[in-house]
C-alpha cells in the first residue's frame, strides 16, 4: 500500500489523511490532531525546548553565530547576524530502518 500520491513527497494533507484512515475519524478530527501536534511542537522549539521523540529522532533549536559572509556576485563582505535555526538529529531505530538493519534476531 502507497501512503503517497505520486511525487514521493509526503504533505501535512497527507498525514491527515493517514491518520484519518488508521485512527478512524474524520479529515476534520484529524486536521485538528495534526494541527495541534505542529502547533505544540512549534511552540516548545520558539520556547528553546527540546523535543524528543523515541525511536524517531530529536529536534532542538540552534544558535547560529554572527559572521562575516561574502555576496556571491560582487564578492562584497556582507555581515550575517546570528539566528535561531531548528535541528534535527535522527533516532537510532529510524536510522536502521531506513538502512534496513535491525539489531533483532
Amino acid at each position: 500500500m502507497a501512503l503517497l500520491k505520486a511525487g514521493g513527497v509526503m504533505t501535512k494533507s497527507d498525514l491527515i489523511d493517514i491518520l484519518a484512515k488508521r485512527g478512524e475519524l474524520t479529515k476534520g478530527v484529524a486536521e485538528i490532531v495534526i494541527d495541534t501536534i505542529l502547533d505544540s511542537m512549534s511552540k516548545a522549539l520558539d520556547a528553546g525546548e527540546k523535543i524528543e521523540l523515541r525511536g524517531f529522532g530529536s529536534f532542538r533549536m540552534k544558535t547560529r553565530e554572527a559572521r562575516i559572509g561574502r555576496n556571491p556576485k560582487t564578492g562584497e563582505k556582507v555581515r550575517v547576524p546570528s539566528r535561531r535555526a531548528p535541528s534535527f538529529r535522527v533516532g537510532k531505530e529510524l536510522k536502521e530502518s531506513i538502512n534496513g538493519r535491525t539489531n533483532k534476531g
